[in-house]
């Protein structure tokens, strides 16, 4: 990516990306497709929520398989709650058409839009949810008893049966060993770049929430992390930028 073609974009409660400018178009069109699905959901009188999942193959995942996880784990968190009752925003089935060949940035700069709203509190969404090691672990099935070597046969099937995994595997792309590592040591948000922006986006939103008098801490979004609510002490805690950033020329 040219640096001329790069600029430095900012949100509502003051995340800046260095977004690529040729997905401006791409970001705006996005935001309101999306708007228009939350408010489709939310006048069924629906709880609304974002699910946070790495899905980037950083750190020795696959893009393929991290989609069907976050896929999963949507429809585990919809199953708990109620379909009719909740709806959860997967960011891996609705990152949009036009976004392909976009980086992390591009889509944080979109996502961040929509998680705060036109109003930066975050009205549009009742809860985070944010997938952990549990999460990971359930799509694969691993039991606690030998979970390393399980992945590895994983891997071994998947190889065999996709052609599109065993091209990743044959240039490099994806390695036994770093596939077993990262879904066996590491799969979770704690290890994601957009993860790390989205929990500090959740934050800034319900600092505003807490104090703005139609809301107050009493009406802060809910955070789940790997299936259980975070202790109140976390709803304040920052962590480290992931994509967030200004462009440096």
């Amino acid at each position: 990516m040219a640096a001329s073609s790069t600029v430095t974009l900012c949100t509502r409660l003051d995340f800046c990306y260095c977004v690529n400018s040729d997905y401006r178009d791409a970001i705006d069109a996005n935001v309101a497709r999306v708007r228009g699905l939350i408010a489709g959901h939310k006048a069924q009188g629906k709880a609304i929520g974002y699910l946070s999942v790495p899905l980037s193959p950083a750190g020795g995942g696959s893009f393929a398989v991290n989609a069907e996880i976050a896929a999963a784990t949507a429809s585990s968190v919809t199953a708990r709650l109620g379909a009719q009752s909740a709806w959860i925003l997967n960011p891996g089935a609705e990152g949009g058409d036009r976004m392909n060949g976009a980086g992390g940035a591009d889509f944080m700069y979109m996502w961040t839009q929509i998680l705060e709203g036109r109003n930066g509190a975050g009205e549009d969404f009742d809860f985070f949810y944010f997938a952990g090691p549990f999460d990971f672990a359930s799509f694969f099935k691993l039991t606690g008893q030998g979970d390393l070597e399980r992945l590895e046969a994983w891997f071994d099937a998947r190889a065999a049966q996709d052609p599109s995994f065993m091209t990743a595997v044959d240039n490099g792309s994806i390695t036994r060993a770093g596939f077993r590592n990262y879904y066996g040591l590491r799969a979770s948000v704690a290890f994601s770049y957009g993860s790390h922006d989205d929990w500090n986006i959740a934050r800034a939103i319900n600092a505003r929430r807490r104090g703005a008098a139609d809301f107050g801490i009493a009406n802060q979004l809910a955070i789940f992390f790997d299936g259980h609510p975070v202790t109140p002490g976390s709803y304040e805690e920052p962590t480290a930028a992931g994509d967030a950033g200004r462009c440096v020329k």
